[in-house]
C-alpha cells in the first residue's frame, strides 16, 4: 500500500478530535486514478494524506518531485508520496507515528482509494473497530465512482459493484462526456434504486471539484445527524403515516412486544420497495442485534439497505444502524436525540430498501422485529453463533436490560440466588 501525504495549510492544522478519512471506491475502470491524478496536485490537498493500492497507478510526474527519503517523494504541490508496505492498519499507524515524531508535517485528512474489486465494508470495520485506528481516525465519507459507459453492466454482473454503490454517501458518475443521454438516464435510475439517499455528481473529462472528496457528509463522521437525518433515512420516514406507504408500529398492550404494520412503497421500481418500521418502545440492544442478524442471514441477498435510528433501553443516546445485504456496519452513537419532526417523539425507526422480496418475507421481517428476545436470551443464543452478521453490534458498550438483576462492574448477579438473612443467623 502506498501513501501520499501533504503539508498543512498556511493557517495551520485544522482542529479536529480525530483525523477524518474519505474512502474512495469504485469498480474497475471507474476512473478513480484519473480523479486522483487531478486532485493530488490541487492546492486544497495541502494537509491531506492519500493511501492507494499501487504506487504506479497514481501516475506522478517525476519531474515534479524531489527525494525526501528512500521511500518518500515530495511533490511541488507539497504532497508527500510515501511507498508503504503492509496492510491498512500498519499504514495508518505508521502515518500517525511519523506525524507524532515530526518526521512529516501534520495532516488534516486521509483519503483511502480501494481496489476496483474491493468491498468497502472491511475498511469501515477497520476504521471503526481497530482500537488504535478508531481512536485517531474517523470515516468522514464514502465516495464511490462509477462509469457512465459501463457502470450499468457492471452493476448487473458484479456484486462488488453493487456493494460499492450501496455503501456510498456520494456517487461520482464518471465519463459522462462519453455516454449518451439514454445511457446516463438508465444508470441513474438503477442508482436511485440501489441507493436513493446518496448524492450524485456528474463528472466529465475526469475532473471533479475537490470538495466532493473532502466533505464530511457521511453518517460515520458525525455525532449529530440533525438536521440531515431525515434526508439520510430517506423520504419514507416523512411519508410513513400516509395511506400510500410506510410502516407504523404499535406496542401490544401489556406484552412488551412490538407490532409493526407492514406496507410496501413502490417508489423505486417494480422490484424494489421500501418500508419503515417504527418502534414505540426502546429496544433491548442485544435482542435487537441478534434479531437483525437473523434477518440479514435469511434475506441478505434481497436486502439492498437497512438503516435507522434506534432508541435503546437504558441508554439516553440514540444509535444509528446501517446494513447492506448481509453485512452489518458498526453502529454510531449520537450525542442526543434529534428534535426535528418526526423524530422528536423519541421513537426508533428502521428503513428497509429491498429487491424482489415477497410479501410473506416482509411479514417474516415484521414478525421477527415484533418479538425481540431479552438481552440475556440473545447473548446466550449468540454464544454458539460465531457467524452472526451483527456480531460486531454485540461488542458495543450498551447497558444490558434484564429483569431482577443487580449490576456490578464485573458481574451480572441474579438476586434469586440470594437467601434473606435473619437476625437469628
Amino acid at each position: 500500500m502506498n501513501l501520499i501525504s501533504a503539508t498543512p495549510p498556511v493557517a495551520g492544522k485544522v482542529p479536529v478530535d480525530r483525523i477524518p478519512v474519505s474512502l474512495l471506491t469504485g469498480f474497475l475502470g471507474a476512473g478513480k486514478t484519473t480523479l486522483l491524478n487531478h486532485w493530488v496536485h490541487q492546492p486544497g490537498m495541502a494537509g491531506v494524506a492519500v493511501l492507494v493500492n499501487e504506487f504506479g497507478e497514481v501516475g506522478i510526474d517525476h519531474h515534479l518531485v524531489d527525494a525526501v527519503s528512500d521511500r518518500m517523494l515530495l511533490l511541488d504541490s507539497g504532497c508527500l508520496c510515501c511507498n508503504m508496505q503492509g496492510d491498512l492498519v500498519a499504514a495508518l499507524k505508521s502515518l500517525f507515528t511519523r506525524v507524532a515524531r515530526r518526521e512529516i508535517a501534520p495532516i488534516t485528512r486521509v483519503v483511502i482509494e480501494t481496489t476496483g474489486l474491493a468491498d468497502p465494508v472491511p475498511v469501515l470495520y477497520t476504521l471503526m473497530e481497530e482500537p488504535f485506528v478508531c481512536a485517531r481516525y474517523v470515516c468522514a465519507e464514502v465516495v464511490t465512482a462509477i462509469s457512465a459507459t459501463h457502470g450499468l453492466e457492471q452493476l448487473h454482473e458484479y456484486a462488488e459493484s453493487r456493494r460499492q454503490i450501496m455503501a456510498a454517501d456520494r456517487v461520482l458518475i464518471t465519463k459522462c462526456d462519453r455516454a449518451s443521454t439514454a445511457e446516463l438516464g438508465r444508470l441513474e435510475e438503477e442508482l436511485q434504486s440501489l441507493n436513493p439517499q446518496a448524492s450524485r455528481v456528474l463528472v466529465r473529462h475526469g475532473v471533479a471539484d475537490l470538495g466532493v472528496l473532502l466533505s464530511s457528509t457521511g453518517v460515520y463522521g458525525r455525532t449529530d445527524l440533525a438536521p440531515g437525518l431525515q434526508a439520510w433515512l430517506g423520504t419514507e420516514i416523512a411519508h410513513q403515516n400516509e395511506a400510500a406507504g410506510g410502516i407504523s408500529g404499535a406496542e401490544v398492550a401489556g406484552s412488551g412486544r412490538y407490532l409493526p404494520q407492514a406496507h410496501k412503497r413502490g417508489r423505486h421500481s417494480a422490484h424494489v420497495h421500501s418500508f419503515v418500521i417504527t418502534f414505540d418502545r426502546p429496544v433491548p440492544w442485544f435482542g435487537f442485534a441478534v434479531a437483525m442478524g437473523q434477518i440479514l442471514r435469511r434475506h441478505g441477498a434481497a436486502l439492498l439497505r437497512a438503516k435507522g435510528l434506534m432508541c435503546v433501553a437504558g441508554d439516553a443516546h440514540p444509535r444509528v444502524v446501517q446494513c447492506v445485504q448481509d453485512v452489518a456496519y458498526p453502529p454510531v452513537r449520537l450525542r442526543a436525540w434529534p428534535r426535528e419532526s418526526p423524530f422528536e417523539d423519541g421513537r426508533g425507526r428502521l428503513v428497509f430498501i429491498v429487491r424482489n422480496l415477497a410479501a410473506a418475507q416482509i411479514e417474516a421481517i415484521r414478525a421477527t422485529l415484533a418479538d425481540l428476545p431479552s438481552d440475556i436470551a440473545a447473548l446466550r443464543a449468540s454464544v454458539a453463533d460465531w457467524e452472526l452478521p451483527t456480531r460486531c453490534w454485540l461488542s458495543q458498550r450498551v447497558p444490558m436490560i434484564a429483569s431482577s438483576t443487580v449490576q456490578h462492574d464485573a458481574w451480572l448477579i441474579q438476586p434469586r440466588h440470594f437467601r434473606t438473612l435473619t437476625n437469628d443467623r
